[in-house]
């Protein structure tokens, strides 16, 4: 395998991919994808150069808050009653649900 350049962008075998892939690509599949995936990576490189030294690394794009609100018990909750009465089985205030593991 021939050393790449440092500023040479790689080229994807499309049909090389497609058939690891088991998908039957035309010919003019083949130079269509070929032409989208150089634009991809070209547009890749272009990003790759831009320097970000002074940014600090972040997991978001923007801050994250917590948007949920304490639990508060409220009047008009759901009876128990109801609820236990649509239940196939109900004991002390739990749902009785089959065992799955063993």
């Amino acid at each position: 395998m021939a050393a790449k350049k440092p500023d040479e962008l790689p080229h994807i075998d499309v049909a090389y991919v497609a058939r690891l892939a088991r998908l039957s690509l035309s010919a003019d599949d083949v130079t269509v994808f070929g032409r989208q995936l150089d634009q991809v990576l070209e547009y890749v490189d272009q990003i790759r150069k831009v320097d970000v030294s002074d940014v600090d690394p972040t997991a978001h794009t923007t801050p994250l808050r917590n948007v949920f609100r304490e639990d508060q018990p409220v009047a008009d909750a759901v009876d128990e009653n109801d609820v236990a009465a649509n239940a196939p089985r109900w004991r002390d205030h739990t749902f009785i649900v089959p065992r799955i593991i063993e």
